[in-house]
């Protein structure tokens, strides 16, 4: 959410990459990955692994009389007949096994990092990355419209953000293992690990090639930070992460700065991965006027699309410039808000191109396993789809590793003097 949005170590049920909407999006590792588990986009889910909305009821499981599964037939009784057991690493599977072994197969031609299948030992992992019983690095991870695994964005104060892993960093091995064809799903479970221990990474990033060792820890994601420049008259609302209370820590914030009295508003957005979808809902809400749409879920015919719209807080007071800034680690949650109010004019982003998380995952319960199959995908407003596409700021500035290095933030800058001068 997505994907699930996910917090790599304290996955907060969500995913942008990700929404688990009475589906359940993955924000990475959304969907998107969590270094150690997955911040699930969700929407209107405890959280619990058993109380998910798993799809099952009225599906059929008549065969496909137009398949030919002779091949299939073919291989699995030469398999049974003629395998032996040569290699330390091999195993004679049971026949329950290779079921899993087929349907992973299956899903995985479909060639979309989130549609994954997961057997049931897979499917407890899955259980303990949502409630959150782990350690990782705290980094959300997403696999590029390239194909290549992609840190989306370190979490603030985590070991991935000390260790120096940054938003588009490319992964390319973890613990010597290679990343090429792996998941979110399966880089994540190679990322968690106990507290204390290391994972080397092996990182690309702009034609240099970084082994990135990282202690694993248990992670506790921040959520907002706010604050006024008396200097500027400019006020800052800095979202890290779309948790279940997110949106009332924004009301928060949000009232904080209407008590102010400054007219100059920036909702930073930087880095934040997704998370759930009724938090952004419930946040754009306060700009945008009652029934505007916020988010659209497109299933392109296969049923009824799924309009998300403003629930009319509308309560900015007159007169206020509003800035949203983003990167190449917004996603999911952010993409939708940070696009609902682009598309109405209601702000102006500024910063650089956001990750591009904009699927819905839905949750199918198989005998103990869970499919996590793709059904939507997310478009803004203006019909704009995010996935793979990501949004595109109104002032494109970056934001370099020398500047962070030498505590420079040109993004911010930029958005002080646009709401100051008004250029």
């Amino acid at each position: 959410m997505a994907g699930m949005d996910e917090t790599e170590d304290r996955a907060q049920p969500s995913f942008n990459n990700g929404l688990v909407r009475r589906a359940i999006s993955f924000a990475l590792v959304a969907a998107v990955g969590f270094a150690a588990g997955l911040a699930v986009e969700a929407k209107g889910t405890t959280g619990s692994y058993d109380a998910l909305p798993f799809l099952g009821s009225g599906l059929s499981a008549q065969p496909d009389s137009s398949a030919n599964m002779a091949d299939f037939w073919e291989v699995w009784n030469a398999l049974d007949s003629q395998y032996v057991v040569t290699h330390p690493s091999s195993t004679m599977p049971t026949t329950q096994d290779k079921i899993w072994g087929a349907i992973e197969g299956l899903t995985a031609s479909y060639g979309d990092p989130y549609t994954v299948f997961f057997p049931p030992e897979d499917a407890k992992v899955f259980q303990e990355d949502i409630a959150g019983n782990f350690s990782g690095v705290g980094m959300e991870m997403g696999v590029d419209k390239d194909g290549i695994l992609t840190v989306i964005a370190p979490i603030k104060g985590t070991p991935a953000e000390k260790a120096g892993l940054t938003p588009g960093d490319e992964i390319l091995s973890i613990d010597g293992k290679t990343t090429d064809g792996m998941s979110t799903d399966e880089a994540v479970k190679l990322i968690r690990g106990p507290k204390g221990t290391t994972v080397t990474l092996v990182i690309y990033r702009k034609g240099t090639t970084l082994t990135v060792p990282v202690v694993r820890d248990t992670i506790d994601v921040p959520t907002i930070d706010y604050k006024l420049d008396p200097s500027t008259g400019v006020y800052t609302i800095a979202l890290y992460t779309f948790t279940e209370n997110s949106a009332e820590l924004f009301d928060t914030a949000f009232a904080d700065f209407k008590k102010s009295g400054s007219d100059k508003l920036v909702i930073d957005l930087r880095g934040n991965p997704g998370g759930y979808l009724d938090a952004a809902v419930d946040i754009a809400s306060h700009f945008l006027p009652k029934g505007e749409t916020i988010v659209t879920e497109d299933y392109e015919g296969k049923q009824q699309n799924d309009v998300n719209r403003s629930n009319g807080s509308d309560d900015v007071p007159a007169g206020t410039k509003v800035v949203v800034l983003i990167d190449g680690g917004s996603a999911s949650a952010s993409e939708i808000l940070s696009g609902a109010l682009q598309d109405d004019g209601a702000a102006t982003l500024i910063g650089s191109q956001s990750f591009g998380k904009g699927s819905v995952q839905q949750l199918l319960n198989v005998d103990g396993g869970a499919l996590k199959v793709t059904v939507a995908r997310w478009l803004t407003p203006a019909g704009h789809s995010i996935m793979g596409n990501g949004i595109t700021p109104d002032v494109k500035v970056d934001r370099t590793q020398q500047d962070v290095a030498a505590g420079k933030d040109p993004q911010m800058t930029r958005a002080v003097q646009f709401l100051t001068t008004g250029k």
